[in-house]
């Protein structure tokens, strides 16, 4: 697996509760160590992008953190259109 920057990890993580996800989904999904899984939730918690549901036992994303998906699929686009016309040139 190529290297991930701590700001895709994050937007996999966000993606991976959008419909609400237990800790092992998110796992899965992101490709993350239990480990490392632990802390990227904890910081996510800390900054409001995820809030974690006591009843159903599943992390949710929050508005702040649907705004971070948005601004972070919108950099990744603009950033693979610059990719493709040195490309082409």
């Amino acid at each position: 697996m190529k290297y991930r920057s701590r700001t895709e990890i994050v937007a996999m993580i966000l993606d991976s509760v959008t419909a609400g996800a237990t800790k092992t989904k998110i796992m899965y999904k992101a490709f993350l160590s239990y480990t490392q899984l632990k802390e990227y939730l904890s910081y996510m918690a800390e900054n409001d992008l995820i809030r974690y549901e006591e009843g159903t036992q599943l992390y949710r994303i929050t508005d702040k953190g649907r705004k971070y998906i948005h601004v972070y699929t919108e950099i990744d686009e603009m950033v693979s259109s610059n990719k493709n016309e040195k490309l082409a040139v």
